[in-house]
């Protein structure tokens, strides 16, 4: 959530943000709604100062047996007066703070300005694509192959987008977390939480999710609860409307659990096995800073991603994403994208978001720091990674010619072995 005093005095910056997101918000409305919000409460603080002052003239009468029969009267007006002001100041306060659930987060500078990927800046490249002396084979043809996914049984079970991995697909994917977990404990020093997957409204919006993504959530209507599309909605909120001492900060939680997303705005993009779901499983890294430092972490979290896919030994690039790609919440995210050669194309497996101040005032979650000022600090998230594209890359990268699949040496370690022809065990 954008301050309400800064969308006031940067009135024309604001504007440039929601039409550089590609977003829609009333930014007039806001602007007439908080003048009228001042007025009313302009004259409802005059009346309750009248109230008083002429509270103590009365008392003051009473003493000295003088009639009060006709201020009584007045202040009875008066008295009327301030409730209706006051449920006027209700109704325009929650119209006002709906509508700024509406206004996106402000752009850092940064950010290059276009309307959608293509304008988008490839800043990294690491590792070189693997070549081979035969045709690879893509992912779905491994994994029929070698039996390693059931997808035809996962919609029978679930509906197409939920996966079944089977075997030794399975015990990589359970591997894979477990490698990721324990990277990013012992290297970089995160701390794992294991959190809720049903989580509330008030938790959805504040991190963001909602009011803007709710047709991409599933939603549970009895109770009104959300699954979560990523651990960074429970795990960010584990903080809300608390006050963090500055010596604790930074924080950094690592966290696994499975993400659900409807997928209600993908028709037309490219669904073909697991590059698509509706359930899949992540590892989130995210940090609660001090603003000063919350750049510096934001590159932090992105090498921390990236240690991930060089220990594995893949190739991939980093992406700064414009203005018009941004997320609605997001000042400044890169995307972490991996080469998957049976495809032949870059995906998507991480994505590292700076979201300054704009969750912690939603969720209301600030920090004191040493001369006891109180501020909302920055949060900031980044996959860390998410499994099926990264499944999908290292199948792919690490197949041979008899349509086998090797195991990254890192992966040894988990007791991971090789997918070979009597590795099928149905």
């Amino acid at each position: 959530m954008i301050d309400l005093k800064y969308i006031r005095t940067h009135p024309q910056e604001v504007r440039n943000a929601i039409l550089n997101k590609n977003e829609k918000a009333n930014l007039d409305a806001i602007l007439a709604l908080d003048e009228n919000r001042r007025k009313l409460q302009y004259e409802y603080d005059q009346l309750r100062s009248k109230q008083h002052q002429v509270s103590q003239i009365i008392v003051l009468k009473k003493r000295n047996g003088e009639d009060v029969s006709e201020l009584l009267s007045e202040m009875s007006e008066v008295a009327e007066q301030i409730r209706a002001l006051n449920a006027q100041l209700t109704e325009t306060n929650t119209q006002l703070e709906n509508l700024l659930l509406t206004i996106p987060n402000i752009p850092h500078p940064d950010v290059p300005i276009g309307k959608d990927e293509s304008a988008n800046r490839v800043i990294k490249l690491w590792g070189e694509k693997p070549n081979f002396t035969f045709t690879p084979l893509d992912h779905l043809e491994l994994a029929e192959k070698n039996r390693l996914l059931d997808l035809p049984r996962g919609a029978k079970i679930s509906g197409s987008g939920f996966p079944v991995y089977t075997g030794i697909g399975a015990i990589w994917e359970r591997a894979l977390i477990n490698f990721m977990l324990n990277f990013h404990i012992q290297k970089h020093n995160y701390t794992e939480l294991a959190v809720p997957v049903l989580v509330t409204r008030k938790t959805m919006t504040g991190t963001g999710q909602l009011p803007k993504l709710e047709d991409d959530m599933y939603r549970i209507e009895a109770d009104d609860l959300f699954l979560i599309p990523t651990a960074e909605v429970p795990v960010t909120n584990f903080f809300a409307d608390e006050i963090l001492p500055q010596d604790r900060l930074p924080i950094k939680f690592v966290s696994y659990t499975p993400c659900f997303r409807r997928e209600a705005g993908s028709y037309g993009k490219e669904t073909k096995g697991l590059q698509r779901l509706h359930q899949f499983n992540k590892v989130e890294l995210v940090h609660f800073v001090e603003p000063s430092t919350s750049y510096q972490a934001l590159e932090e979290i992105r090498e921390d991603a990236e240690e991930i896919l060089q220990a594995l030994n893949l190739h991939y690039r980093v992406v700064e994403l414009c203005t018009g790609d941004l997320s609605f919440a997001s000042a400044k995210t890169y995307d972490i994208e991996v080469w998957a050669p049976g495809l032949g194309k870059y995906l998507e497996v991480s994505s590292i978001s700076n979201f300054e101040d704009f969750q912690a005032r939603r969720a209301n979650i600030r920090y004191k720091d040493t001369q006891g000022k109180l501020g909302y600090l920055h949060t900031l998230n980044g996959s860390g990674v998410a499994t099926p594209r990264l499944m999908i890359a290292l199948w792919e990268t690490y197949q041979t010619k008899e349509g086998t699949i090797n195991a990254p040496e890192v992966l040894k370690e988990y007791n991971v072995p090789e997918i070979t022809e009597s590795s099928k065990r149905w």
